[in-house]
């Protein structure tokens, strides 16, 4: 059962009852992904971000990160990340505000890269319909790479010492997050009630300073979503030449779904013509490195650290496309 139907009932509400928009129209599909989108992500950030405050409260994050940092986990550390992003089921926008009270709790920075890299990529509905749609030998081999593509660019990432290309605002309302939480520590004897409303005003803070740009971004994926044509992506991909999996990596870029919806798009390039991993890299860049999650990512990362993501990020697909065109 889809948890997110509602939001999506009401979005079809809105639009066709409210509006009375006709189906299948650039404007209705457009709305429709905006308004489903926004709130979806919006009720995601104000649970996590509450979560997240009940955590600092009663989990010594201290130790945690101190536990993540101070053993040689020789990569399981990363493994695990990547892991909890495969079972998470959330398209990259919504992973953001999982990242985001990840790095407010003290988890090291390539260790929540690593999660906010895999969680997009793979997830259990993606691996049905890749079972159903290319068999279960090309959806271990798709598992296994999404993964490896977490790892791999978690610890890079995390070696490169990146932690002072947070956003400052963002670190501000961190360290002002913590410092409430540990004033609340302090306290003996604290009210369960006092509790439930310092989790939520350090939340909606939270929610509220990012809100704007998860906007700005869900709307520039509205527009692309329901204006560009898949047939202008074709076209340059069906040739299978030394430039196809580069190309389709930086084609996908401007696009915005999760796996779900861009899996039937990848099958359907593959029917055309489409090397099976060009498509791949068409359908991890998709879904991986579109516009509007950078747009939402830069209320979290100053410019130096977001362009390194996106350029590890994107080395590792197009590596992953050029290894499954030699395999398959």
């Amino acid at each position: 059962m889809d948890i997110f139907q509602p939001i999506q009932l009401l979005a079809d509400w809105a639009v066709y009852g409210v509006f009375h928009l006709t189906p299948k129209t650039h404007l209705a599909e457009s709305l429709n992904f905006f308004i489903y989108d926004s709130i979806k992500i919006f009720l995601l950030l104000l649970v996590i971000n509450y979560f997240m405050a009940s955590v600092r409260y009663y989990l010594p994050t201290e130790k945690i990160r101190d536990f993540l940092t101070k053993r040689k986990w020789y990569g399981l550390d990363y493994l695990l990340a990547s892991s909890f992003g495969v079972i998470t089921p959330f398209c990259s926008c919504s992973s953001i505000p999982l990242f985001v009270g990840f790095l407010s709790a003290g988890i090291p920075l390539g260790v929540t890269l690593a999660f906010l890299i895999t969680s997009p990529l793979i997830n259990e509905a993606s691996i049905a319909i890749f079972i159903g749609l290319f068999g279960f030998k090309i959806t271990i081999m798709y598992v296994l790479s999404g993964v490896a593509i977490g790892m791999a660019a978690g610890m890079v990432l995390g070696k490169m010492g990146l932690e002072k290309e947070i956003d400052d605002n963002l670190k501000m309302i961190i360290k002002k997050s913590k410092d409430k939480t540990q004033q609340l520590l302090k306290r003996e004897k604290e009210s369960l009630k006092k509790l439930l409303i310092q989790f939520w005003h350090e939340g909606w803070g939270l929610t509220r300073k990012i809100f704007t740009y998860v906007l700005i971004g869900v709307g520039l994926g509205a527009i692309i979503h329901g204006y560009v044509p898949i047939g202008f992506f074709e076209q340059y991909l069906k040739n299978g030449n030394l430039w196809s999996v580069p190309l389709a990596a930086i084609l996908a870029v401007p696009l915005y779904s999760n796996a779900v919806g861009v899996i039937p798009i990848m099958e359907a390039l593959v029917d055309k013509g489409v090397p099976f991993g060009t498509a791949l890299a068409f359908m991890m860049a998709t879904v991986g490195l579109s516009l509007p999650e950078a747009l939402i990512l830069k209320r979290a990362m100053k410019n130096k650290l977001l362009i390194i993501f996106f350029l590890v990020v994107t080395l590792g697909i197009i590596f992953i496309g050029y290894l499954f065109n030699t395999l398959l």
